[in-house]
């Protein structure tokens, strides 16, 4: 009686979450943007697109190691033919510097807001746009009930949202799939090269729903994600 219990419950959760959209890959596929072990840690094994995220920053340097984990994943979502909307406070991000991740400057329509009354309004509007791939916006405050708006919005129009919160001060709940916060890394040594390495983030999932939460180190390499752990053993398989 209790296996049957637990049998009717998993199905009941497989199905909740399929009508969220978080529907599980195809048998002997990867999960859509290759995020390695991170993946795991959603719904399904799934990245859930058509949702929003939300990126804590609580310095600039933060925000930057942010905006380049976010960089990543667009490349993965746009695939060079979607269209991607940026609302930003002071333009700093350097546009020609997408190429990097495989994003051409025109795939992005920057927006500079400095208020975040306007940049809510925008950013809701923006998702929903159905012919758009992602919007990206940078924010101070935001309550439930404005992620909740973002939700709704991006769950008929299949846009998926990010959101970099630029605040050092307690967070309060929101409607968001997840909870991010990246932090830059030392790129490895390129066998004694000069000259900058692949890009490494630590990232952190805080908060994840129906999903965990943990700790992971990815690299940038050849326009995908890969699991700095096991570059790092690999180099020191080379050295030794």
């Amino acid at each position: 009686m209790a296996d049957a219990k637990r049998e009717l419950i998993e199905r009941l959760q497989k199905d909740i979450l399929q009508l969220e959209g978080y529907r599980p890959p195809e048998a002997g596929r990867r999960g859509v943007l290759g995020l390695g072990p991170l993946e795991t840690a959603f719904p399904n094994g799934v990245f859930p697109q058509h949702s929003v995220h939300e990126l804590v920053c609580a310095n600039s340097e933060q925000a930057a190691a942010s905006g380049g984990l976010v960089s990543g994943i667009l490349s993965m979502l746009m695939q060079k033919s979607g269209v991607c909307v940026w609302i930003g406070r002071e333009r700093r991000l350097f546009a020609p510097a997408l190429a990097a991740f495989g994003i051409a400057p025109h795939q992005v329509i920057f927006i500079s807001l400095h208020k975040d009354k306007d940049t809510l309004w925008v950013m809701e509007e923006a998702l929903k746009c159905s012919g758009l791939t992602a919007v990206v916006c940078e924010l101070r405050e935001m309550d439930f009930k404005q992620s909740r708006r973002f939700q709704l919005a991006v769950e008929n129009s299949r846009v998926t949202g990010f959101v970099l919160r630029n605040t050092k001060d307690k967070l309060s709940s929101t409607a968001c799939a997840a909870r991010w916060q990246v932090r830059s890394l030392p790129s490895a040594d390129m066998n004694g090269l000069p000259g900058l390495g692949f890009l490494r983030w630590q990232v952190d999932l805080l908060k994840v729903r129906n999903g965990h939460t943990g700790s992971w180190q990815l690299e940038w390499q050849d326009g995908h994600f890969v699991p700095a752990e096991e570059i790092l053993i690999s180099e020191e398989r080379q050295v030794g």
